[in-house]
């Protein structure tokens, strides 16, 4: 498994969680790095990603809600994401991209609802 991701979870509406994500050296140093989300009946969309520099994007949907940030002692790229809302229900992606791979981790539910 090259993407490693984790954290997902059952949480009430307006509460916390943070999805990791974890990989090789060689990967993160190469990889702009990002989550994406799926939820029941609806494609995959972007969440936010990070580049190797430290740029980030995110959704509208989910700015000033969402932080994404990398460690870069740990191969690992965090998604906190707060003041979490019903509709962020969804299972969770981790992405890699590189100049020649495009790599995906397994999907982590995050289910909102009290």
């Amino acid at each position: 498994v090259q993407l490693q991701a984790s954290g997902g979870g059952l949480v009430q509406p307006g509460g916390s969680l943070r999805l990791s994500c974890a990989t090789s050296g060689s990967i993160f140093s190469s990889a702009r790095m990002g989550w994406y989300r799926q939820a029941p009946g609806k494609q995959r969309e972007l969440v936010a990603t990070i580049s190797t520099s430290g740029n980030t994007v995110y959704a509208d949907s989910v700015k000033g809600r969402f932080s994404i940030f990398r460690d870069k002692a740990e191969n690992t790229v965090y998604l906190e994401m707060n003041s979490l809302k019903p509709e962020d229900t969804a299972v969770f992606y981790c992405n890699a991209l590189t100049t020649s791979r495009n790599l995906w981790g397994q999907g982590t539910q995050v289910t909102v609802s009290s």
